[in-house]
């Protein structure tokens, strides 16, 4: 079974063949199930013209973040500006085109697109400027607009546990896009926690199976939380 074997032991290995102006689809939210070394070797590879599909652009000096540094990233098909000065600043000085995409919509866009799916209807976005342009049609008497699906050269995602051949587990709320976003990468790149030998994940338990996944790499995860709250302790709130 040694063909199966998917697992690359460097980062230039794990995105080999990425190139200017190709289309990256990258899993997480926020800073929550993102690919860290991943995103850092795009960062170092100084790749340029991207389109990036993610939930959001992570923060200012990390996460996605790091790719407007350098002004890697042309486009972004997004949920949201989030916590990113550098992003909104780009967005407002015309540096860096966005389309921003409902979410829900967003992951059924990666999700359509991984499952050959070329456009689907929904009724979030008529009436508004989303659906601006956008074909309309009629469904027990309900308008939906048609939006067409999402796929890319190369998908980023990060899980916690996977096997060599791909098969992978993703932790709580670190699934979020993650599994939408393997299935649509012509190339599909996972970054994982911990990696175990095949036949120590339960099958009934894989998120994403290994079909899917083209490179497997064992990274080391910082995990910064983007914004901390802390509770009230029981003195605090008597005051």
């Amino acid at each position: 079974m040694a063909g199966f074997d998917k697992v690359v032991t460097s980062y230039a290995e794990a995105m080999a063949g990425l190139e200017d102006n190709m289309t990256v689809i990258a899993g997480g939210f926020g800073l929550c199930g993102i690919p860290e070394g991943l995103i850092g070797q795009i960062k170092k590879m100084a790749t340029k013209g991207l389109t990036v599909v993610s939930n959001n652009c992570g923060v200012d000096g990390f996460g996605l973040g790091l790719l407007l540094e350098d002004k890697q990233i042309k486009k972004m098909i997004s949920s949201y500006v989030g916590e990113n000065a550098l992003f909104e600043r780009q967005l407002l000085d015309g540096e860096l085109e966005v389309e921003l995409t409902p979410q829900g919509t967003l992951a059924e866009k990666m999700r359509a697109g991984g499952a050959g799916i070329p456009a689907f209807y929904t009724a979030t976005g008529y009436g508004t400027p989303v659906g601006e342009g956008k074909e309309v049609k009629e469904f027990n008497g309900r308008p939906y607009i048609m939006e067409e699906s999402i796929t890319g050269d190369f998908a980023i995602v990060k899980a916690w546990k996977a096997d060599r051949y791909g098969n992978c587990i993703y932790r709580h709320t670190a699934q979020n896009f993650n599994p939408m976003a393997a299935t649509a990468g012509k190339i599909t790149v996972l970054e994982v926690e911990e990696l175990v030998e095949p036949g120590e994940l339960e099958p009934s338990q894989i998120h994403t199976p290994g079909i899917y996944i083209n490179r497997v790499i064992v990274g080391q995860f910082e995990k910064r939380i983007e914004r901390k709250v802390l509770a009230k302790t029981s003195n605090q709130l008597e005051q």
